[in-house]
């Protein structure tokens, strides 16, 4: 019996050890494709972007082909009539199901880690190739189409001469009470400082208009942007998304420190005015700490939410494999594509649904953190109903 187990662990590895390298080759083509869309990056840099790219695609893979493995085996098996052989010496089919389901919780672990990898360190070394390279990209941008365009600002020009933009219309978009200022210059230079994460846009002999401001300078001018702002697609290494596990629970400690000095604030502000009687004070106020509270709540609810959602999609590797295992027993035949897709397309309708519902409610508060495993809990459910008719019929 031990024999049979640990061919039964030998099959499930090897077929997904193949299965995983041929499918994280496609996803890192996609990542990397979308990658360079979205960043504008060059072709150049993928074998840079490769290793920071690997857990995020890994991280996908592994649950889809977690599933794919143990239908082709467990369909193999019992297509061979294996299954049937077992129950007639007596041996119930739990004995080969709980091993492979035991290596899983192991890949699932695994998947947790490569899913913090993916969010904490992946993402900050790609934004940091990002940040290194906005010079670059922005001068490649304007060679070859004349014009570039980020969250911040947005550039067309006449032609490009080394490092010089000639002509350029500079177009600075309005952000919090900065409103949009449009600048036309002779000529114009960028400069990236990474060390002091920021992009220095030199302009000269020009024009200015808006913001009330309308007037033309001769010399040359300056406008300094941070660097995480000047690239085309800025993220934030703040938000909880970005940050690592083991971050989190400081950043929840912080989180609700900040809370508890607007709420002191808001109530030794409403004492003050009320005992002045400036009611409309009072009510102006309360609705401006009102507000940051609720920004503050709202991180606060998105940072109790996302260990959570880590594990959930780790583990989600073991309720796919505790489904597609004994779907592919019952079938009795050795169409595994058929039964793969009788697991996956259920998975597809059914529980990334669920699962990005319970998300987005437990993020905006309205469902407790633990409610983004519900998902997993239907599998486990769908789960137990298949094991349980494996092992009585």
């Amino acid at each position: 019996m031990y024999i049979f187990t640990r061919y039964v662990l030998w099959q499930l590895i090897s077929i997904f050890l193949i299965a995983i390298s041929a499918i994280t080759i496609v996803m890192l083509l996609f990542v990397i494709i979308r990658e360079l869309h979205l960043q504008g990056l060059q072709f150049s840099q993928i074998y840079e972007l490769i290793p920071y790219i690997l857990p995020d695609a890994l991280r996908f893979a592994i649950p889809a082909t977690s599933l794919f493995a143990a239908c082709l085996i467990f369909g193999r098996l019992s297509a061979g009539n294996e299954i049937i052989a077992l129950k007639s010496l007596g041996i119930s089919p739990w004995r080969i199901l709980w091993p492979s389901f035991a290596a899983v919780v192991l890949l699932s672990f695994t998947t947790v880690w490569l899913n913090d990898l993916a969010v904490s360190w992946g993402r900050r070394g790609v934004q940091r190739i990002v940040l290194e390279s906005i010079e670059e990209v922005a001068y490649s941008r304007l060679r070859n189409h004349g014009s570039h365009t980020t969250n911040q600002f947005s550039i067309n020009v006449k032609s490009v001469e080394g490092k010089r933009l000639i002509e350029p219309t500079l177009t600075f978009k309005s952000s919090g009470k900065s409103p949009t200022v449009v600048i036309r210059a002779a000529w114009a230079e960028l400069q990236s400082d990474v060390e002091n994460d920021s992009l220095t846009i030199l302009m000269n002999n020009g024009s200015a208009v808006g913001g009330g401001i309308e007037g033309a300078f001769p010399d040359t001018i300056k406008r300094v942007i941070p660097l995480n702002r000047a690239a085309r697609k800025s993220q934030s290494s703040s938000s909880p998304s970005q940050m690592a596990l083991h971050e989190i629970p400081d950043e929840i400690t912080k989180q609700e420190t900040r809370i508890e000095a607007f709420e002191q604030e808001l109530a030794a502000t409403s004492a003050f005015q009320m005992a002045l009687g400036n009611f409309q004070e009072v009510k102006r106020a309360n609705e401006s700490l009102d507000t940051a509270i609720a920004g503050e709540e709202s991180k606060l609810f998105r940072l109790h939410t996302e260990p959570h959602r880590r594990w959930a999609a780790g583990f989600s590797c073991l309720f796919f494999v505790a489904v597609g295992a004994p779907l592919a027993i019952r079938r009795r035949n050795g169409e595994f594509w058929t039964t793969f897709f009788l697991c996956f397309v259920p998975i597809l309708i059914v529980y990334y649904p669920i699962l990005m519902v319970s998300i987005e409610q437990a993020k905006n508060g309205d469902l407790p953190p633990y409610s983004v495993w519900l998902g997993n809990i239907a599998l486990l459910l769908w789960s137990i109903f298949l094991i349980r008719r494996v092992i009585r019929h």
